[in-house]
């Protein structure tokens, strides 16, 4: 058995010097060095570049661990635990100055999200979270709010920008909640919408067409707050980003039965 606090510390330690770098490039970055792997999808040199360390770094830490990463540094396979990383979680807002941008480090366990942290390098924000070990920030124990109605929840969400297949639908369910909640936010980043929900500054975020390095570090620090988090049915197990619905937990049943009803057609 690894020990996930101490795992989740040295963690802690990688992502810091890991922002460090980011924070010193974003001071002279050039938005005419981005490249686009598809529609509205960027990558810089910067992303490249932090997925490097943070894998090598990773690699000493838990030798036997694979690793699955944003940018294809490593594909190396681990037979129990795997490394799910993305580097620069908000490259869009990044490559544009805006300071809403994370690194996200999950650690499965035979598929499993057990320890996370998400270092919101901007805002200089470390969440961190591991099995039965509860959820934190910088270093103090958080956990979700108490709302208990979408009339009183404060809504996140994340516009589609590449995969417009559900995009009418999507568009009536952020009609709904517009008028059924007490407002919608859109950060650019879902590891930082879902920190945001697991320290009680929103109480739900949904979201299509993630990946798993967007989500599985938030998922475990989520649940160790005391939040919910699954797919658009209901299911809380082996989830990809694909389909992503999250709350404190009191709202669950209640967003889960608004998502489903408009995105489940």
């Amino acid at each position: 058995m690894i020990n996930l606090e101490k795992i989740c510390r040295e963690v802690e330690k990688i992502s810091a010097n890991t922002a460090e770098f980011i924070l010193a490039e974003a001071a002279r970055f050039d938005i005419s060095k981005t490249e686009k792997k598809g529609k509205n999808d960027f990558v810089s040199y910067v992303d490249k570049g932090s997925e490097k360390m943070l894998v090598d770094k990773l690699s000493l830490l838990l030798p036997e661990a694979g690793f699955l990463t944003e940018e294809g540094t490593s594909a190396k396979k681990g037979a129990k635990y795997c490394w799910v990383i993305d580097p620069l979680d908000g490259t869009t807002n990044f490559v544009h100055g805006l300071p809403l941008y994370a690194i996200s480090i999950g650690l499965l366990e035979d598929n499993e999200p057990v320890a996370g942290v998400i270092h919101v390098v901007g805002g200089n924000e470390v969440y961190t979270g591991w099995k039965n070990g509860g959820a934190w920030l910088n270093g103090k124990r958080i956990s979700v709010s108490g709302a208990r109605t979408l009339a009183d929840s404060l809504i996140a969400t994340g516009l589609p920008y590449s995969d417009f297949g559900r995009l009418d639908e999507y568009m009536k369910l952020l009609s709904w909640l517009c008028m059924n909640t007490q407002g919608i936010r859109r950060m650019g980043s879902a590891a930082i919408d879902i920190a945001y929900v697991a320290c009680g500054r929103f109480e739900v975020f949904y979201e299509y067409g993630l990946h798993p390095w967007d989500v599985a570090a938030g998922i475990i620090i989520l649940r160790e707050a005391g939040g919910k988090i699954s797919d658009f049915s209901g299911n809380e197990r082996n989830l990809t980003g694909k389909e992503i619905v999250s709350s404190n937990g009191n709202v669950y049943n209640e967003i889960l039965e608004i998502v489903s009803k408009f995105m489940n057609k």
